[in-house]
């Protein structure tokens, strides 16, 4: 986010809209694409929501622009600077549950079962780089090139894929 440089960003999974808040808030305009017709209308009715708290609330939702449909279709049409893909992690190594709100994402969309291929079409797509958040200890994907670089947290990693 330095410079004002890649502040185009795609949220290819947009799930909650966590991260594309997060992203909107820093000053990036967020484009979040949702396939899960049920998960869209459920973060649609919340961006409704939290634009009539007005302030600073409102002006960082009108960064945001939410997208129903699959990721896979739409990048190839937006030419995006920056993809972000946040995978439904399915190998837990933990025995403790996962907090509410992201078991709830889980059984509404599912497994992402096609992570890779939305991960290859935003390699393609994207004009600056990708970048893929799963757990710390994930396995690298094989059909996919090393990454550039990574980021890690205690429990969560981003692996940053630059193309350019």
């Amino acid at each position: 986010m330095k410079s004002n440089k890649n502040r185009n960003i795609v949220d290819a999974t947009a799930g909650l809209g966590y991260d594309a808040f997060i992203l909107a808030s820093l000053g990036a305009k967020v484009t979040l694409i949702e396939r899960s017709k049920e998960m869209y209308e459920i973060l649609q009715n919340g961006i409704n929501e939290a634009t009539s708290f007005g302030g600073e609330i409102e002006r960082i939702i009108n960064r945001m622009e939410l997208l129903f449909g699959d990721s896979k279709d739409i990048l190839v049409k937006l030419s995006p600077e920056v993809v972000m893909i946040d995978t439904m992690y399915k190998d837990r190594k933990k025995t403790a549950l996962v907090k509410n709100n992201m078991r709830l994402v889980r059984e509404i969309v599912g497994p992402d079962s096609d992570y890779v291929e939305l991960l290859k079409i935003a390699l393609n797509c994207a004009k600056n780089r990708v970048v893929l958040k799963q757990p710390r200890y994930a396995v690298p994907i094989r059909e996919i090139r090393k990454c550039s670089h990574q980021i890690l947290g205690k429990t969560i990693r981003y692996d940053v894929f630059m193309t350019n």
